[in-house]
């Protein structure tokens, strides 16, 4: 049902925005914008309850919180690159939209590090001498 509420929002903006795009394209933009910032935080409330189901699933299982804490950043550097990205992009900034996805895998891959580095010392490990 939540769903069909954000589409129904979504086709609502959508109408609205082209309308006022030949009127008043700073208002469309700005409409378009603030749709995204409201499913954004709508979002937020199912996104910590997943995080809160993958932290007693880490308790359970002997994970280190930390790889946990470091994979929810990774994954909402993600979310956060593509979503500016796609704003930016809306208002015709295609070039301006490319630069913060690459600072967005840029960021990716340094909170990796940490992550890669484990692994890597697991397998140097496995190996035989």
């Amino acid at each position: 049902m939540e769903m069909i509420q954000i589409v129904g929002l979504g086709f609502i903006v959508a109408i609205l925005t082209l309308v006022l795009k030949e009127h008043k394209p700073l208002f469309a933009f700005l409409l378009v914008a603030i749709t995204g910032i409201y499913i954004f935080l709508f979002l937020l409330g199912k996104i910590s309850a997943v995080i809160d189901v993958l932290e007693q699933l880490s308790a359970q299982t002997n994970i280190n919180v930390m790889f946990l804490k470091t994979v929810l950043k990774i994954i909402g550097i993600a979310y956060i690159a593509e979503f500016g990205a796609q704003i930016v992009r809306d208002s015709g900034l295609e070039s301006v939209a490319s630069k913060i996805e690459l600072a967005g895998k840029v960021l990716i891959m340094v909170m990796a590090i940490p992550i890669i580095s484990v692994i890597i010392e697991t397998v140097v490990k496995l190996l035989p001498a």
